[in-house]
């Protein structure tokens, strides 16, 4: 029994079908298709049941899908403790949101390629929800307030937001003074979220309402800079703007609490050495120095926890 033959059954088990289990592994459907093949006259059980739609695991396929993940688990494990230390190795497959991973997170791991040339680094870029299991994820960055789950998470670094609105939005409808005020006030938003001020000792939760929604920061500043309404928005992306006056800070009384960047990852016992590092990397890079002499300078993020 090969250890790539258990990978591509969990893979195929985990992501519903061979057709997105190949788009995973980079392997062609036929290679897959075969390697099921061979598992199942090995063990001389049936562990899927195939369809049009895809591939349902059968009563039998259930119970070795969870031995078969600890077996690769363990393999890894066992191959991370007798490698040398500094040689990274396999493939890590990272959820990164779109707004803020190609210009914070992408950096860093063009970083972590270079030093570990035998690693393969695959990386998705999305501004939704991303549920790591589903999507055969490694681990995820996120950042904002995280919501609960089952994920085992690591703070990579604080986050602080501002409240903004355009001049022009000003001279029209006026600033809001407090966050009561802000009820008044045409919003641009990601959806239906809540947001939150510090006012004192305690947390003010704000509903604001807008027409203009977008899941994308880019967009959100876009809309501020029109004049569409009043905007929660990371330093990233409006600090140039205020500085030339395209922009004026709002409700400056009432900071953001203060949010995060994250590395999250599915539970397990014990995380990947390849996890580990990039945890590390990512640590170093947005607390102190960071890769190829790139200085970032945080803010949180619009969109919440809502980044994969």
């Amino acid at each position: 029994m090969e250890i790539e033959e258990l990978r591509t059954f969990v893979e195929v088990a985990d992501a519903g079908g061979v057709s997105p289990a190949a788009r995973r592994l980079g392997l062609s459907k036929s290679i897959v298709s075969r390697r099921l093949l061979r598992l199942e006259e090995e063990i001389g059980v049936q562990l899927l049941t195939r369809n049009t739609r895809g591939a349902a695991l059968t009563e039998a396929g259930t119970t070795f899908r969870e031995y078969a993940a600890q077996a690769c688990t363990a393999i890894d494990i066992t191959r991370e403790t007798i490698l040398p230390a500094g040689e990274l190795r396999g493939r890590l497959r990272i959820a990164a949101p779109l707004t803020f991973g190609p210009t914070h997170v992408a950096p860093v791991l063009a970083e972590m390629a270079r030093r570990h040339p035998l690693l393969h680094i695959h990386t998705s870029y999305f501004d939704r929800f991303v549920d790591l299991i589903a999507d055969g994820a490694d681990c995820g960055i996120r950042v904002g307030f995280l919501e609960d789950s089952n994920l085992v998470v690591r703070r990579v670094a604080p986050l602080f937001g501002k409240f903004v609105a355009s001049p022009d939005y000003i001279a029209r409808h006026g600033s809001p003074e407090t966050p009561e005020e802000l009820s008044s006030h045409e919003a641009v938003m990601l959806g239906t979220e809540t947001w939150q001020c510090i006012d004192g000792n305690k947390t003010v939760t704000l509903r604001p309402q807008g027409r203009f929604k977008a899941d994308n920061g880019a967009a959100l500043t876009s809309a501020a800079l029109a004049g569409v309404g009043v905007a929660r928005l990371p330093g990233e992306f409006v600090d140039d703007h205020i500085a030339a006056g395209r922009l004026v800070r709002v409700l400056t009384r009432y900071p953001l609490p203060e949010a995060g960047i994250y590395l999250v990852r599915p539970p397990g016992q014990h995380p990947a050495r390849k996890i580990r590092v990039l945890t590390e990397m990512l640590i170093e890079c947005f607390g102190r120095s960071c890769p190829a002499g790139v200085r970032f300078d945080f803010a949180w993020s619009a969109d919440g926890a809502r980044y994969g």
